[in-house]
């Protein structure tokens, strides 16, 4: 799985200066990922920036006190090189779109095209006129992590993911848990379908589970649970690493979202793939264990060995230690 950081992206636009046009004016984002680049992009040059309906409509954003150019109400009065840019083209239909848009509005401005980050194939295709990096697919963005079409084919946590995890207090396996599970406020939720939602959560839960999920819209494929009777049964179990990358394997999935930092390094070494960790913001790579690859195990497999463990704890230190953690 390809995966660029916010600060990837800072990095790519900062590397890509040397070599785009010194007359660029003005910089026009493509709703929503392509105002993030454009924003950065414009800071940059300190040029004053726009989206796409502001640059057919003649406006301008409103640009601080220590833009110093002409006067962001009339800047568009005149003809202007422009620069429309988004995050990303991969099959080029949104910027084929947007390029019909402005042809149709027969503005008077000179406009080029961007994308900090290219598919091989779109490359091809002459989507823009310039463009930074090629990223293979698939892919996916820290800021479209959860708005992506890469989530059909993903695995997500629920605990930690889409809502907090339960206080000791209300994991009781009775009352206060049911309560939780009913009331629990959201943290991060898809505007895209997740392939499989994968929770420690047990079966007898699944009612208040995806009553929980109808409510707060969330789409998915499919609810896997742990089959066990009780949490004291799930819990000496310790199967938690081993039932999750059990079926991340047997999905076929890109991607596992899991929101715990030691679970999610388990999840990678038992599978050899790549696991995003909402804990630390950051992606781990099968390549960082160098672990063997191993077949999919009974979906009760008994607890990991303890050299299993020390890694996880060991990687578990190493990602709240490292600058991106917080």
């Amino acid at each position: 799985m390809e995966y660029r950081t916010v600060a990837q992206l800072d990095d790519a636009v900062v590397s890509w200066l040397a070599t785009l046009p010194r007359d660029i004016d003005i910089v026009a984002g493509v709703p929503r990922s392509g105002l993030l680049v454009a924003s950065l992009l414009a800071l940059h040059l300190n040029v004053p920036m726009t989206d796409v309906a502001g640059l057919i409509e003649g406006r301008v954003i409103q640009s601080g006190a220590r833009y110093k150019g002409t006067d962001p109400r009339s800047y568009l009065a005149r003809p202007r090189h422009v620069l429309v840019i988004d995050d990303s083209v991969c099959s080029g239909l949104q910027m084929r779109t947007v390029k019909e848009r402005i042809r149709s509005a027969s503005l008077p401005h000179r406009i080029s095209y961007a994308a900090v980050y290219m598919a091989p194939d779109a490359r091809l295709e002459g989507h823009v006129d310039f463009y930074r990096e090629l990223v293979p697919m698939p892919r996916v963005f820290e800021w479209n992590l959860m708005h992506g079409t890469v989530l059909s084919n993903s695995c997500m946590d629920i605990d930690g993911v889409l809502c907090r995890d339960p206080t000791d207090h209300e994991n009781d396996d009775g009352e206060r848990y049911n309560r939780f599970l009913r009331e629990t406020e959201s943290l991060m939720l898809p505007t895209s379908q997740v392939g499989w939602l994968v929770t420690s959560r047990l079966e007898k839960y699944r009612a208040a589970t995806e009553e929980w999920l109808a409510r707060h819209k969330v789409q998915y494929r499919e609810l896997r649970m742990m089959q066990y009777p009780d949490m004291a049964a799930r819990r000496a179990a310790r199967a938690y690493a081993d039932f999750k990358a059990n079926i991340y394997i047997e999905t076929g999935a890109w991607l596992f979202i899991e929101s715990d930092a030691a679970l999610a390094a388990q999840i990678a070494q038992l599978t050899g793939r790549s696991v995003f960790c909402t804990e630390t913001r950051e992606m781990l790579e099968p390549g960082a264990f160098s672990a063997p690859e191993r077949r999919a195990a009974p979906p009760q497999e008994p607890a990991l060995g303890a050299a299993l463990r020390a890694t996880a704890r060991a990687v578990r230190q190493r990602l709240r230690g490292s600058p991106q953690s917080g």
